[in-house]
């Protein structure tokens, strides 16, 4: 247990996997938990570290616990897995009416070179860089940090960012949206995004990059965004049609890594 999260304290730990454990059904409602002896043995901390677990868990509503009984999971403690859309730029929309946007950073700077790579910019061209926050009811649920080039992001201002999403300042300029191209994986958040995410430093969070081009083929975003599993999930829907087709992605491994 105690090298499975490196830079995780043992008592997020041990939250972490009873809430997936409960959120995915494993442990169905009104079910008791192992006791606290039983979760102390198997995930190798002391009491003190479970009862901190199962604090934190009684606190987000999941768990019930009764004095000189146990813990049971609440009812209706169960997260509705959400339908997924096939409608792409729907699913950006909804996301923006949904969450409540907060601009950290806006900025017209050379950007990184891998950056400037995948816009297509020569060395010295400068990209808007957008750092924003998104809440859903309260909670921090995504950080993102996205560079469009100079030209297309001439109306992107904050005042424009808390009204509208950046793919529909990008729109009114005439710009129709084709291919986009997107890699998942997980990292370690760094102390700012776990400060953003109102997580721990060194907790796993989500990256998703992405790549979106107009029907020109010409690149027009990228962007970066990071969250956290405890309060979001990255869900996709496929054709039939695409399912043995590498429309769907593909597994990419990383040569000489541990």
């Amino acid at each position: 247990m105690r090298s499975s999260m490196p830079g995780v304290s043992l008592h997020r730990q041990v939250f972490l996997v009873l809430r997936d454990r409960i959120v995915s059904g494993a442990l169905p409602a009104a079910s008791p938990l192992p006791t606290e002896g039983e979760l102390c043995e198997q995930f190798g901390v002391s009491r003190i570290t479970v009862r901190r677990a199962l604090a934190d868990l009684t606190a987000q509503g999941l768990v019930e616990r009764r004095h000189g009984v146990g813990s049971f999971v609440q009812a209706g403690a169960r997260v509705q897995r959400e339908q997924a859309s096939l409608d792409y730029v729907e699913s950006l929309r909804q996301r923006a009416a949904e969450t409540k946007v907060t601009v950290l950073g806006l900025e017209r700077v050379v950007p990184p070179a891998d950056i400037a790579a995948f816009l297509g910019l020569q060395p010295a061209d400068k990209a808007v860089h957008v750092r924003r926050l998104r809440r859903l009811e309260g909670q921090p649920v995504m950080l993102t940090e996205a560079w469009v080039p100079l030209d297309l992001g001439q109306h992107v201002t904050a005042l424009a960012l808390r009204r509208q999403a950046l793919y529909e300042i990008v729109q009114a300029q005439g710009v129709t949206l084709g291919r986009v191209v997107q890699e998942i994986t997980a990292v370690a958040a760094s102390p700012e995004q776990a400060q953003h995410l109102a997580t721990e430093p060194g907790a796993p969070v989500l990256q998703l990059v992405r790549l979106m081009h107009g029907r020109d083929a010409r690149p027009i975003e990228h962007l970066t965004v990071w969250t956290s599993p405890e309060r979001s999930r990255i869900v996709t829907e496929l054709t039939l049609t695409d399912v043995d087709t590498l429309r769907t992605g593909r597994l990419v491994h990383d040569r000489g890594r541990p």
